[in-house]
C-alpha cells in the first residue's frame, strides 16, 4: 500500500459508484488508494430496468460501466464473502480463481438490497424476481416464449395459462414493470393471428389498499384508473397464500392459472451485512449517524438500501431507499471521509427529495416534481426527461434517447432470445 491509506468500497451501485466518485474528486491524487468492490464491472440504472424488459431500451444501455466513470479508483470485480472490521480486512471471492484478502483503513459498505421473500409456500420455487438485469432480460424473454407457446397451441386452457401473467407488489417496480410488459403484449398481438386482445391478461396484486401510496391518496388513484382503463387487474388488499408451477392462490380464494409470476413485492438489505458484526436495526439496516459513519465506528461508513440513514428532511426523521437519496448520500459520504483524512470539512446528510415519479408506459405516467402534481402525458415526459439527465456519462443519455426515438417510430422488437448463450448451441457439429 507504499503508505496510502486505502479506502475499500463495497458495491457499485448508486451509493458506491458516487462515494467513490466523490472521493476522486475531494482526495488529491496520491493520498489515498480508492478501491471498489462489485460483483460486475458495472452499475445498473434500475429505474430504467422495467423499460429494458420490456424491449423499449436495449438492455446495456442501462448500464453504465465503471471502468469509465471511475478514473482513479481500482476496480475488483467480485463477491465480498466475508469481511473483518476488527482486522479491516475483507475476503473477495472473483468469478474465477481463489478467494482474495485486501485490507482497508475505511470502509464503505453500499451492497445494496435483495428481494425479500415471504414463507409463503411455493414462492421460493416458482416466484422469478426482477431486480437485476439479467432477471429483466430472462422476464422478456420468457413473456415472449408464453405468447410464441400460446399462439402455437390448440388447447384454449393452456393458451389461458400461458397469457395470464400475474405481478406482485404495487410499489414503483412492480407497477412500473405491469405498465411497461402489458404495453409490449398488447403491441405485440398483431404478430401472433392465433391470439386476441381477450387472451391477454395482466393482474397486479398487493396487500395494501393502494398503489404507490408514497404518492398520496389523488395521484395513486389516478395511477389506478390509468391501469385499469389499459385492462390491468388490479387486486388491492389480497395476499398470496400459494404457488404453484402454473397457478397462484390468492386470499380471496381465487386460484389463478398462470405460467410467469413476479415477485417484486419489498427489498430487505444484503444479507452479508448480516454478517459483519455491525450494529443494525430490525430490520437489518446498519445503524449509522448524521455523518454517514456506523455507531460506534470512526473507519466505517454504510449508505442507501444498507443502512438507516438519519435524515430530518425526510418524513419520519430517516432516509427512504430511493436511488436519489443514495446518490446524495455518497456525495455527503465521500466529503465526510475526506474530512476525515483532512481534506475539507464534515457535512451531515440533509436532502429534501426532489420528487417521487413513475412511469406507467403508453406515454402516461404520474409523480411529484418539487411539489408540483403531474399526471398522463406530462407525468410521462418529466419522469423520462428526469431518468435522462440522472444517467451518468454523455454516451449513456444518447444511447438512451436514441432507442426511445426508435420505439416511437417502429414496433418493438419481439425476437426471444433467451436460447441464446446455452452449452447446447454453443457445442461443436460434426
Amino acid at each position: 500500500m507504499s503508505g496510502r491509506k486505502r479506502i475499500l468500497v463495497v458495491g457499485g451501485g448508486f451509493g458506491g459508484l458516487y462515494a467513490a466518485r466523490g472521493l476522486e474528486k475531494r482526495l488529491p491524487a496520491g493520498m489515498a488508494e480508492v478501491v471498489l468492490v462489485n460483483p460486475e464491472n458495472f452499475m445498473l440504472y434500475t429505474p430504467l430496468l422495467p423499460e429494458a424488459a420490456s424491449g423499449t431500451i436495449e438492455p446495456r444501455h442501462v448500464v453504465v460501466p465503471l471502468r469509465r466513470v471511475l478514473r482513479r479508483t481500482r476496480l475488483i470485480v467480485g463477491k465480498v464473502t466475508g469481511i473483518d472490521v476488527d482486522k479491516r480486512v475483507c475476503e473477495v471471492k472473483p468469478p474465477e480463481g481463489e478467494t482474495r484478502t485486501y485490507a482497508w483503513d475505511y470502509l464503505v459498505l453500499a451492497p445494496g438490497s435483495v428481494s425479500r421473500l415471504l414463507p409463503i409456500p411455493g414462492l421460493r420455487e416458482h416466484a422469478r424476481g426482477f431486480k437485476t438485469l439479467p432477471e429483466g432480460i430472462y422476464l422478456r424473454n420468457h413473456v415472449l416464449q408464453q405468447l410464441e407457446l400460446a399462439d402455437a397451441t390448440d388447447d384454449a386452457d393452456e393458451r389461458r395459462t400461458r397469457c395470464t401473467f400475474v405481478v406482485v407488489g404495487a410499489g414503483y417496480a412492480g407497477t412500473e414493470l405491469v405498465g411497461e410488459l402489458q404495453s409490449l403484449t398488447t403491441r405485440a398481438l398483431k404478430a401472433y393471428p392465433g391470439l386476441r386482445p381477450r387472451d391477454i391478461r395482466w393482474i397486479l396484486v398487493d396487500a395494501a389498499p393502494q398503489i404507490m401510496p408514497e404518492l398520496g391518496r389523488d395521484l395513486s388513484r389516478i395511477a389506478l384508473r390509468t391501469l385499469r382503463e389499459r385492462g390491468i387487474e388490479v387486486r388491492l388488499e389480497t395476499q398470496v397464500k400459494e404457488v404453484g408451477p402454473d397457478w397462484v392462490r390468492l386470499s380471496d380464494g381465487d386460484d389463478i392459472p398462470t405460467r410467469t409470476f413476479v415477485w417484486t413485492a419489498g427489498v430487505t438489505p444484503h444479507p452479508m451485512l448480516a454478517r459483519i458484526g455491525l450494529p443494525a436495526d430490525d430490520k437489518g439496516r446498519l445503524v449509522v449517524d448524521e455523518y454517514l459513519r456506523v455507531h460506534g465506528r470512526e473507519d466505517v461508513f454504510a449508505l442507501g438500501d444498507s443502512a438507516r440513514v438519519p435524515d430530518r428532511a425526510a418524513p419520519g426523521g430517516f432516509a427512504p431507499p430511493t436511488a436519489q437519496h443514495a446518490l446524495r448520500e455518497a456525495k455527503a459520504c465521500a466529503a465526510n471521509l475526506a474530512a476525515s483524512l483532512g481534506e475539507g470539512h464534515a457535512q451531515p446528510f440533509r436532502f429534501k427529495g426532489l420528487g417521487l415519479l413513475v412511469n406507467l408506459g403508453e406515454y402516461k405516467g404520474v409523480g411529484r416534481a418539487l411539489g408540483v402534481p403531474l399526471s398522463g402525458f406530462a407525468g410521462w415526459f418529466v419522469t423520462r426527461t428526469y431518468h435522462l439527465a440522472a444517467m451518468p456519462t454523455w454516451g449513456r443519455r444518447l444511447r438512451v434517447m436514441l432507442d426511445w426515438t426508435i420505439a416511437l417510430a417502429f414496433p418493438r422488437d419481439i425476437a426471444e432470445l433467451g436460447s441464446l448463450g446455452r452449452d447446447e448451441e454453443n457445442a461443436p457439429t460434426s
